[in-house]
């Protein structure tokens, strides 16, 4: 059974950092892209970052450039986004995400079809 596990969320203060992890269980890691959405209170779920298998290949929402990083560890099967100068309007729960043989940018196509979802952590920016 494949599990996607996120872990990390928390509340912190406008300015602060976080690092959320996904951990990946049940599949083939290395066959997949994985990324990164996030979903506001009374918002859709919108993407936020992804990375190819051999993280050869990266995009970024406009809203996150130049403050998250998503890297991954096939070796460890986790999929990881630092979040840095983070600010309210990050305030949502974090979805992980995988894609067989996708491209990153391809993750970040409205209503391409994600193969596995994790459950989600919550990330709370206070200003």
């Amino acid at each position: 059974q494949v599990q996607l596990v996120e872990s990390g969320g928390g509340l912190v203060q406008a300015g602060g950092s976080l690092r959320l992890s996904c951990a990946a269980s049940g599949l083939t890691f290395s066959n997949y892209a994985m990324g990164w959405f996030r979903q506001a209170p009374g918002k859709e779920r919108e993407f936020v970052a992804a990375i190819s298998w051999r993280s050869i290949s990266i995009y970024y929402a406009d809203s996150v450039k130049g403050r998250f990083t998503i890297s991954r560890d096939n070796a460890k099967n986790t999929v990881s986004l630092q979040m840095n100068s983070l600010k309210p309007e990050d305030t949502a729960v974090y979805y992980c995400a995988a894609a067989a043989w996708a491209t990153a940018q391809a993750m970040s196509v409205p209503g391409y079809a994600m193969a596995h979802w994790g459950k989600g952590t919550l990330v709370t920016v206070s200003s």
